[in-house]
């Protein structure tokens, strides 16, 4: 193998500020990540801000074929094994600590039993894999490596909150960078595979982070992770943050600049919601227009009803107690009541009501025509 070593096209963060994390990315074999030295404090965030790269393009290294098979099918490199978690859980049960077990802890434990290789090891296996093709050596590189992706995983976990997830998400990506790691170029193993193992996890937080997804092209992925980070650079800078601006800044398409912002501004709405606090039957489901409603019509269709229950609330104060009831009860209700039960009521015959609905609803349309503009466009059945 020969030529540049390949990486996803992204930046990446900073390190976290702590010994650890410092001697994990320099590959000192010495490293040891404990989940316990990272803060976990809660706290309402963007999820956003805690994604916080400088440019996290298009991974197109991801959309290359699935890892090898032969790799991915180690289950240690994912989850932790039973005896793992049975051997955790005697230890615990042993102890004065009551503590229940996690998947978590299982799998950090497991990590002990894969120490780190030193360089020259390393360089021997990943020659083995290049020239041989020797999936045990490759197998032992990623199980070698393997605390890399857990630290890697950590700051992220309040963006995620199944740390699992990432950590497994980081293995699919370290051995991918396995794969594709050149021993010949000079460079640790640890160092190429940061860029990797980080593409892989931020790729599944974007993925699954919404129920609709965002940034499935290049733009939005960039847009995703940078754009609230560029409106407060360009608010300290005393600019005044348009959208064309930050199309020129982040090197996008202004429209592909306002549609990211119109996505994060909107949560997620599921179908079966209802439309309105106090309505416990239409959801937005129910409001969707059906194949031969076009939305223009379905606005126009929601405007007019609009306008009709305003002219009918302004109608309505101008009836007597009796004659809002029947309007009320006969004339505008879902189910209306009979003749004969509006007639017992008010004390008078069936027909008589009949025509007092007669004469409301007459009253109703003059009123209607003189408040509304071609009110007989909108009832071409009606009588003039």
């Amino acid at each position: 193998m020969s030529g540049k070593q390949n990486t996803p096209d992204i930046e990446i963060l900073d390190p976290v500020d702590d010994s650890a994390a410092r001697a994990a990315l320099a590959g000192d074999d010495a490293a040891v990540i404990n989940a316990e030295n990272f803060d976990t404090s809660d706290g309402a965030i963007d999820v956003t801000d805690v994604i916080d790269v400088d440019a996290a393009d298009d991974v197109e290294a991801l959309d290359a074929p699935d890892a090898n098979a032969s790799l991915l099918a180690t289950p240690e490199v994912l989850t932790p094994s039973p005896k793992a978690v049975a051997k955790k859980k005697a230890s615990t049960s042993s102890s004065s600590s009551l503590e229940p077990v996690s998947a978590l802890s299982a799998y950090m434990s497991q990590l002990a039993n894969h120490a780190p290789i030193s360089r020259e090891e390393e360089h021997e296996l990943a020659v083995r894999w290049v020239e041989d093709g020797d999936v045990e050596a490759a197998r032992k590189m990623v199980l070698s490596n393997l605390r890399l992706v857990v630290k890697i995983a950590m700051e992220y976990r309040r963006a995620w909150s199944n740390t699992l997830d990432l950590i497994q998400e980081g293995n699919v990506g370290l051995v991918e960078a396995v794969q594709r790691y050149d021993p010949y170029q000079g460079v640790k193993l640890s160092s190429y595979a940061v860029y990797w193992i980080r593409a892989y996890i931020l790729k599944y937080i974007v993925d699954n982070l919404r129920s609709v997804r965002l940034g499935t092209t290049r733009a939005g992925r960039k847009l995703f992770f940078r754009l609230n980070k560029e409106k407060r650079a360009l608010e300290l800078e005393g600019f005044e943050v348009t959208t064309k601006l930050l199309a020129e800044r982040l090197d996008v398409q202004e429209e592909d600049v306002v549609a990211m912002e119109q996505q994060l501004a909107r949560p997620d709405i599921s179908l079966d919601a209802p439309r309105f606090d106090d309505s416990d039957r239409e959801t937005f489901g129910d409001s969707m227009s059906g194949p031969g409603i076009s939305a223009e019509a379905e606005v126009g269709h929601r405007e007019i009803h609009t306008l009709f229950r305003k002219a009918i609330d302004e109608f309505s104060k101008s009836l007597n107690d009796r004659d809002l009831q029947i309007l009320s009860e006969r004339i505008l209700a879902d189910e209306p009541r009979t003749l004969a039960e509006m007639g017992v009521e008010f004390d008078v015959s069936r027909e008589r009501v009949r025509q007092l609905e007669a004469r409301i609803v007459n009253s109703l349309r003059e009123y209607m025509k003189e408040e509304l503009v071609d009110f007989e466009l909108y009832t071409p059945n009606s009588e003039s």
